[in-house]
């Protein structure tokens, strides 16, 4: 939109690089290019803003297969006006000299142009086309047979209209259709998910016998290994017993040998023992044959006072007395008389 100013009955018109502007004064072209900017009468003056910059038409619409299905081709077409006189022509592009805005709505009119013919062509390829190779090769072929469309469409070059790319984003069918088709692909998914679920599983079975073999391989060879220890300790036992036995037996002898010479030397003391003692006993017997009776009478009172037991007070009667003197008397008188 160009932007006017308004001083004292005249109008300054000032344009955007992008928007070629037509000014026919009194039904001569004063001012004819983009980007203008110059005084007019308001009265006289005959307005035309033409934009020529790209710009981008976004269209969607319904198409029927040939196997009778509905689908929706969105697209968008890149489009500019590569004759802004031609298009001023034969489009509405006036504006109000006093605000600057259309009159008519020309880009409207280009779109609906556009629109159609873009659909036109798309409806045409797409009814020889099965929904399965729609979806394929839709895309390409839709935009193939637009784009040759909109070049050979004549009212464009006469509307000075110039179609720069054309692209479809999606062909895309009905929803329920749609869930159709992803049914097959998802339950391939689904399998391919599970197949891979259930090798994984069989994967962790079988590791999880080999673990339980190796366990059992381990087990096996720790019972064989007790059993080898058992019979170790068995032998071990067995050997210590015997080692036992013959150190017991061992000893045992050198213990018999000990008290059979310990016995020997006991025997031999005590006979030497026994013969000094008969020896000195039969010295002692001599010494005694050859002693005088009295010496042997008071030898014998002498031991046999060594066994009495002690004496401490002596009581003599007057008979022991009278008996002892007779006794000491006999004696003196057989002393004398020999």
């Amino acid at each position: 939109m160009a932007d006017i100013t308004r001083r004292a009955g005249w109008r300054h018109l000032r344009s955007a690089p992008t928007a070629h502007i037509r000014h026919q004064k009194r039904g001569r072209l004063a001012h004819d290019g983009a980007g203008l900017s110059f005084w007019f009468r308001p009265l006289s003056a005959a307005l035309s803003e033409v934009p020529v910059d790209d710009r981008e038409l976004a269209m969607a619409f319904h198409a029927r297969t040939a196997d009778f299905q509905d689908v929706s081709v969105q697209s968008t077409v890149t489009y500019r006006i590569g004759d802004p006189a031609t298009a001023a022509a034969r489009l509405d592009f006036s504006i109000d000299p006093d605000t600057g805005v259309w009159r008519g709505t020309p880009l409207e009119q280009i779109a609906t142009l556009l629109t159609e013919t873009a659909q036109q062509h798309a409806l045409d390829v797409l009814a020889r086309t099965s929904l399965a190779q729609a979806l394929v090769d839709g895309v390409a072929a839709v935009r193939d047979r637009i784009t040759d469309g909109l070049a050979a469409e004549p009212r464009l070059p006469a509307t000075g209209i110039e179609v720069v790319a054309v692209r479809v984003v999606a062909i895309r069918p009905e929803p329920e259709v749609e869930r159709a088709l992803r049914t097959p692909a998802r339950e391939q998914i689904q399998q391919e998910a599970d197949r891979a679920t259930y090798e994984r599983r069989a994967v962790a079975v079988e590791r999880e016998r080999t673990i339980a073999e190796n366990e059992l391989a381990s087990k096996i060879e720790l019972a064989r290994q007790e059993e080898r220890l058992v019979e170790q300790r068995g032998t071990n036992a067995r050997r210590e017993a015997e080692e036992s036995a013959a150190a017991d037996a061992v000893r045992a002898e050198a213990e018999a040998v000990r008290k059979v010479r310990l016995a020997q030397a006991e025997a031999a003391a005590a006979r030497e023992v026994g013969e000094a003692r008969a020896a000195a006993q039969t010295a002692w017997l001599q010494a005694h044959a050859a002693a005088d009776p009295a010496v042997l009478h008071a030898l014998a009172l002498t031991r046999a006072a060594e066994q009495l037991p002690r004496i401490q007070h002596l009581t003599l009667t007057p008979d022991v007395l009278t008996g002892l003197l007779a006794k000491l008397g006999d004696g003196d008188s057989g002393g004398a008389g020999a």
